[in-house]
């Protein structure tokens, strides 16, 4: 396990850079994730690390397998000193303990929702995964263990979520596109729906 963290931490280094400040949140019954901040220009980053650490197992299955499964770490993008987005950690980290949790499998398409806004005054309490291979590669581990992926977080406001749910996340990424949306922008409005 520990091994894997050394790994994961080295590749967000690598496609991220020098963490700027790091926050460790421990759950009861789980393992400790931790949420690295990473300061470029005027957009900050959280990356949580911690995730990783176990394969995400499905919640029908009768035992866990404790090599074989999907793992992933989450990244959130913002810009910076617009909001106090630094209050995000504990959310990311609930979003992160989630798969150990409640058995959830964590993929891209999905909705997470935390049921309060991510940081003071954000008028978004759920996120929608986006694809992996973006700011930072997947990471590839010795088989039989798959590759961990970094899976964006794109935030929503709660009229974007509920519209997902009826036609998709694509559907959702399309609207966003072609209304030209900041999905950095930690106070933006919901994109037009109708």
């Amino acid at each position: 396990m520990a091994d894997v963290l050394a790994l994961v931490e080295a590749r967000l280094r690598t496609g991220l850079g020098e963490p700027d400040a790091r926050a460790a949140v421990t759950f009861l019954g789980t393992d400790r994730f931790e949420v690295l901040r990473f300061t470029d220009g005027d957009v900050v980053r959280y990356a949580t690390l911690g995730m990783s650490a176990q394969p995400m197992a499905d919640p029908t299955a009768v035992l866990a397998d404790p090599v074989k499964g999907p793992r992933a770490e989450l990244v959130l993008s913002v810009r910076g000193g617009r909001a106090d987005t630094d209050k995000v950690l504990r959310p990311l980290a609930v979003l992160a303990a989630s798969p150990q949790v409640e058995g959830l499998i964590v993929a891209p398409g999905a909705s997470l929702d935390v049921g309060e806004p991510l940081w003071p005054g954000a008028p978004f309490t759920s996120v929608l995964v986006a694809e992996s291979g973006g700011l930072v590669e997947d990471l590839d581990l010795d088989a039989p263990m798959e590759p961990v992926r970094f899976l964006p977080l794109l935030p929503m406001t709660p009229n974007e979520a509920a519209w997902k749910r009826v036609h998709g996340a694509a559907a959702l990424q399309d609207r966003w596109l072609n209304s030209g949306t900041d999905l950095r922008d930690p106070l933006r409005k919901s994109v037009p729906l109708d």
